[in-house]
């Protein structure tokens, strides 16, 4: 249940308000010149691994941070679990946190290596856009105390904003009509995911979190 979560969490960040319109813009850096539509996936694939190369270390951090941190099990969610919480009252504009706002930089990616270091380089520019959910999976990455089991749920993270990435790449000119509903409704969704943040952050802080997850797993 915990990698359905971090994979919503990554999707959630891809359709993000500060994330989604700039990505036609992204998507312009995989095009780089190419001609043929799988130039363009191969290198979107490629800036993918990129910052799931990223994400993963940093998941690979926390899971071994909580493990060290095992004996200390019930602070490590309480103090996860109100990050989590903050994050999500952020997005919902109860708490401002400027540090969450979208950045971009030119840059094009014409070859599959080019791509993947953009992925690296975008893994970290990228972060004041997607710091709530990002950080809500790093939280729960960390209160996982296994060093392995934090490296799959960013895994699981990069993949829920990785595939629909690799995804539009492809089919950017048929996806248009999607885009435009989701901007349309960018209120209700952010409502949807501050709601959400708090929810997985209150189950982290007593603990409930693995109940859920055994209940439904």
């Amino acid at each position: 249940m915990q990698f359905v979560i971090t994979f919503l969490e990554g999707f959630i960040s891809f359709i993000s308000p500060c994330m989604l319109p700039l990505l036609p813009l992204y998507i312009s850096y995989f095009a780089g010149g190419a001609d043929k539509k799988h130039h363009i996936f191969l290198r979107a694939l490629s800036f993918v691994l990129g910052f799931t190369v990223v994400f993963s270390l940093l998941g690979l951090f926390a899971g071994t941070l909580g493990a060290f941190l095992s004996k200390y099990r019930t602070y490590v969610d309480l103090v996860s679990g109100l990050i989590v919480v903050f994050f999500g009252l952020s997005y919902l504009e109860v708490i401002r946190i400027p540090f969450f706002k979208g950045m971009s930089s030119k840059r094009e990616a014409n070859s599959i290596i080019s791509a993947f270091l953009f992925g690296i380089i975008y893994s970290v520019s990228l972060t004041p856009c997607i710091g709530a959910f990002l950080g809500s999976a790093i939280m729960m990455a960390s209160a996982s105390a296994t060093a392995m089991y934090g490296v799959l749920l960013l895994v699981c993270y990069s993949l829920g904003l990785g595939i629909p990435f690799v995804i539009s790449a492809v089919l950017i000119e048929k996806l248009n009509s999607a885009f435009s509903f989701i901007k349309r409704h960018y209120k209700i969704i952010n409502i949807i995911c501050g709601v959400f943040l708090i929810l997985i952050g209150v189950l982290m802080m007593f603990g409930l979190m693995s109940m859920v997850v055994s209940v439904l797993g």
